[in-house]
């Protein structure tokens, strides 16, 4: 569990590769994570489908005590969730059509169109997806770390 010691004003969305290696400490890239944090805005902002594939994966790797600190995450703020409204959720819809080749899966496609909303370029993240995806049809993310 990381502290929040930064406070800062902005935010960085997460995604849930991030979220698994910092609970999941048998995982090879747990301080590559832990490492950067001290560099990112708290909180992080993460979508409802990230948090939902983290829980899934934290349940497979380290059983209900790993998804109990991801709960942890949000009850000290270190971590938040936005929340999606109807025209987000009709993006997310465009951009799984538009990356289907890829594939963009719903959690990707949450993260992107929050990035949008929100206009967050900076995103916490091991997909290398995100190196595809563009905002707005052209604008690269910053990928951390």
């Amino acid at each position: 569990m990381w502290k929040n010691t930064k406070g800062g004003s902005t935010v960085i969305l997460c995604d849930a590769s991030p979220l698994v290696c910092l609970v999941n400490k048998k995982d090879p890239n747990h301080q590559r994570c832990l490492t950067v944090l001290p560099s990112l805005s708290e909180p992080l902002v993460t979508t409802w489908p990230c948090f939902t594939e983290a829980m899934y994966l934290l349940y497979r790797y380290a059983g209900w005590p790993g998804q109990q600190e991801l709960w942890d995450y949000i009850a000290e703020q270190l971590l938040i969730i936005h929340i999606s409204n109807e025209s987000e959720q009709r993006r997310m819809q465009e951009l799984m059509f538009q990356y289907r080749d890829t594939p963009m899966d719903l959690a990707d496609a949450s993260l992107v169109a929050a990035a949008e909303t929100l206009n967050q370029q900076q995103i916490f993240t091991l997909d290398s997806d995100f190196y595809i995806y563009r905002l707005f049809g052209n604008v690269p993310f910053e990928i951390v770390p």
